[in-house]
């Protein structure tokens, strides 16, 4: 084979071969990413974002332990609004051997009127109700304690629900730049496949020198080598992913599906200090701890009135055959008298508790407004980095590597020139792949800070991940 022939070969497949680039520049947009040809398992299991999520809500235990709190808190607040069960006390006195003969008592001596003789009356009988009267309103203080203690409760599962969201998203979008990574490894694999053949037709045909092919060919193995890192990189993330759902039948079977979130308005452009005001308005870990500082407060007043001794009330009837009146009724209350210790213990340790609810409370907020300030940082920076990308580095790189493919091709580049076009268009592609995925990152960090949640309409009934096999496997785009 001549000299031109071989240039026509390499020509012929470099045009065929750009087909592909050309299409991968529509991923500037990065949420029409091209698709992802690595191999993938028998039975594949496609996950979007919303699943993943939907799945996690529905098998974590770790949610389903915050869930119960609630429940445990429901229960305390029914025991603190109920009222103290009376007591009915029944006593029979005078026991023995003709119990209250000859009483007496009007109803004994008339029925011994009667008969004329000795009449066994029976023995003293007490009927009592007795009910305890909660005094200085505590009842009520409680129950608004643990009224307030549900809500605590309440935030605190929106706050899990919160946090964990993110773990979710962390591990799904850290699957998803494996998968981009492996999908631009095997793009790099299969370039260098077209470039290797096309340069051993030129070797052969004494356009090159064995230098510069043994090079190229040293190219295509790292990228193989590359391959390989990438496919295990996308199988780590699987496994992560896979632990966080409590799904570990179908891990390595996790594909998550490149559908990119809309960056909906949560205050990103508002200025820092609203944002810092939405977020002490909004975040359930604050209002959790301003919650529990509020029931400290209930439990202290109620501290403060034990005070006030609470009132027992009794009533009852007496049938006492050794009385004048045989059937009598009588009434009475009872209460403690603090006399030698007025509660001071129990009021002083509400009084500490409050105290360091309330610090609690104070260091929380400092947290928020951390937060809300380094997630602001993040944001605004991922934000630029990506657009940078996108309007000018990706398209930049892509246009060096055609370019400087050509100029090798025609002997106006270098061997070197041209493997270092390559290596710097995919430095560029993990560049743009990472950042792009930092940016999805800041942007459900921000809405951590803030404490809102941009997909508010994910529930439980959020629809069953796609099962797939074999030939009908989805590409994911």
């Amino acid at each position: 084979m001549n000299k031109s022939n071989a240039i026509n070969i390499f020509m012929l497949t470099s045009l065929k071969r750009w087909v592909l680039p050309t299409l991968l520049a529509a991923s500037l947009a990065w949420g029409a990413a091209a698709s992802d040809n690595a191999p993938v398992a028998a039975d594949g299991v496609i996950l979007s974002e919303p699943q993943a999520l939907g799945l996690f809500y529905k098998r974590n235990l770790d949610l389903l332990a915050a869930r119960f709190n609630i429940e445990n808190a429901k229960a305390n607040e029914i025991i603190a609004s109920a009222i103290p069960n009376p007591t009915i006390q029944v006593e029979v006195l005078e026991l023995g051997n003709n119990m209250n003969q000859n009483s007496t008592s009007i109803g004994c001596s008339q029925q011994y009127q009667i008969t004329g003789q000795n009449h066994n009356c029976g023995p003293a009988e007490y009927y009592t109700f007795t009910q305890l009267i909660e005094m200085a309103g505590r009842r009520g203080l409680r129950m608004q304690s643990a009224a307030i203690a549900e809500q605590a409760a309440e935030s605190d599962f929106k706050d899990a629900v919160r946090i964990f969201s993110n773990m979710v998203r962390d591990d799904f979008y850290a699957l998803v730049q494996a998968q981009k990574t492996r999908w631009l490894a095997r793009e790099i694999v299969d370039y260098y496949k077209d470039i290797v053949h096309s340069n051993k037709l030129r070797f052969q045909a004494g356009a090159i020198a064995e230098s510069d092919f043994l090079r190229i060919e040293m190219e295509a193995m790292q990228a193989q080598s590359d391959l390989d890192n990438a496919q295990a990189a996308v199988e780590q993330a699987q496994a992560a992913l896979g632990q966080i759902l409590n799904w570990p039948d179908r891990t390595m079977n996790i594909i998550a599906e490149e559908q990119w979130p809309v960056f909906k308005d949560i205050g990103q452009s508002l200025p820092r200090e609203q944002l810092m005001n939405k977020a002490l308005s909004l975040r359930p870990d604050l209002q959790g701890d301003k919650l529990r500082a509020d029931q400290a407060e209930k439990d202290l007043i109620r501290a403060q009135r034990l005070i006030y001794p609470d009132v027992t009330f009794n009533a009852g009837q007496a049938h006492d055959p050794s009385n004048i009146v045989l059937n009598t009724w009588f009434t009475g209350a009872g209460f403690n008298v603090p006399l030698w210790y007025q509660y001071q213990g129990e009021e002083s340790q509400a009084m500490v508790n409050l105290r360091q609810l309330r610090v609690a409370a104070e260091q929380t907020e400092l947290g928020v407004r951390s937060d809300v300030a380094n997630a602001v940082a993040a944001w605004k920076s991922s934000n630029k980095i990506v657009n940078r990308y996108e309007t000018d580095v990706v398209e930049r790189a892509r246009k060096v590597r055609e370019r400087l493919e050509l100029a090798y091709q025609k002997g106006g580049a270098t061997v070197l020139d041209f493997i270092d076009a390559q290596r710097e268009y995919k430095t560029v592609m993990l560049g743009y792949y990472t950042a792009a995925v930092n940016r999805i990152n800041a942007y459900y960090n921000l809405a951590l800070a803030l404490g809102v949640e941009p997909s508010a309409e994910l529930n439980e009934n959020t629809q069953e991940p796609m099962n797939i096999s074999g030939d009908r496997l989805r590409k994911i785009k």
